[in-house]
C-alpha cells in the first residue's frame, strides 16, 4: 500500500510538471517575448509624478490598489504641504487626509505615510534608505513599494510585482505560479537580470494598453506567436 502511495504521489508530481511546462513558454520563446516587449515600449517608464526620493517612496506607497492617475492628482497639493520627512512627519494622521481623501483606503494610508516619515527621521536622517530590508521596515511598505523605490531612486533592476504585473507574467507564461511572490522570484529567473526594471514597466504598459483582464486584444499584439494565452 504504502509502494502504491509513492507511485500515485510520484505520477501526480510528474503530471503538474507536464502541466506546468504546457503553460510556460521555453526559453526561446521566452527571450523573443522580452526582445518584443521591450522594442514595443522603449520608453515604458514609472508613471507617479515625482521629485525626490521621498516623495517617490510616499506616491508608491499611496498608489497601493488605486491609479497612478488618482494619485498624482493628490501629491502636488500635498507634497506642497510636507515637501519632506521632516514635514510630514511633524503632521498628524487627519492633518493629511484630506490631501488624499480621493485615494481608497485614504486613512490607513494618510496613517503609515506619517508614521513612515517620523521612522525615516528617527533613523534616517530624513532620508530613504536604498537598502530592501530597511524599507520593508518602513510601516505601509511592502515588498512591491520597495522594489519600485530601488529600482526607481537608486537604479538598481528590481522587479516589482504588483496584481497587474502577476496577471500578465502568469497569463503570457513567462511563468507558472500561484501568487504575487512565488511570481516575482520566478520572474528573476526567466527575465536576465539587466532587463528587470524594463520588463516591469512594459509588462505594466502592456496591460493597460493591450491586454487587458477582461478583453485583451489580442490580434495585432505584438506577442501573438508566443503568449500562452492562459486563462483566455
Amino acid at each position: 500500500m504504502q509502494a502504491f502511495a509513492g507511485k500515485i504521489q510520484s505520477e501526480g508530481k510528474q503530471y503538474k510538471k507536464v502541466l506546468n511546462d504546457k503553460m510556460k513558454m521555453n526559453k526561446t520563446a521566452r527571450e523573443t517575448a522580452v526582445k518584443l516587449l521591450l522594442e514595443e515600449y522603449p520608453d515604458a517608464q514609472c508613471a507617479l509624478d515625482y521629485d525626490t526620493k521621498f516623495h517617490l517612496l510616499i506616491a508608491v506607497m499611496l498608489s497601493a490598489q488605486t491609479t497612478d492617475v488618482s494619485v498624482n492628482k493628490a501629491t502636488p497639493a500635498l507634497f506642497a504641504k510636507a515637501p519632506d520627512a521632516f514635514a510630514m512627519a511633524a503632521m498628524d494622521p487627519a492633518e493629511l487626509e484630506p490631501y488624499i481623501h480621493s485615494i481608497g483606503m485614504y486613512r490607513q494610508k494618510a496613517k503609515n505615510a506619517v508614521a513612515a516619515s517620523k521612522m525615516l527621521v528617527e533613523k534616517y536622517g530624513g532620508e530613504v534608505p536604498g537598502d530592501y530590508e530597511k524599507l520593508v521596515e518602513l510601516p505601509g511598505v511592502g515588498r512591491k513599494t520597495a522594489n519600485v523605490v530601488l529600482a526607481e531612486a537608486f537604479g538598481q533592476q528590481r522587479i516589482a510585482v504588483d496584481t497587474h504585473v502577476f496577471r500578465l507574467a502568469n497569463r503570457i507564461g513567462f511563468v507558472d505560479e500561484p501568487d504575487v511572490l512565488k511570481t516575482e522570484l520566478a520572474l528573476m529567473k526567466a527575465i536576465p537580470e539587466e532587463h528587470w526594471t524594463a520588463m516591469h514597466h512594459a509588462l505594466i504598459f502592456h496591460g493597460r494598453r493591450v491586454c487587458s483582464a477582461k478583453k485583451p486584444a489580442c490580434e495585432g499584439c505584438c506577442l501573438a506567436g508566443v503568449c500562452k494565452k492562459n486563462g483566455l
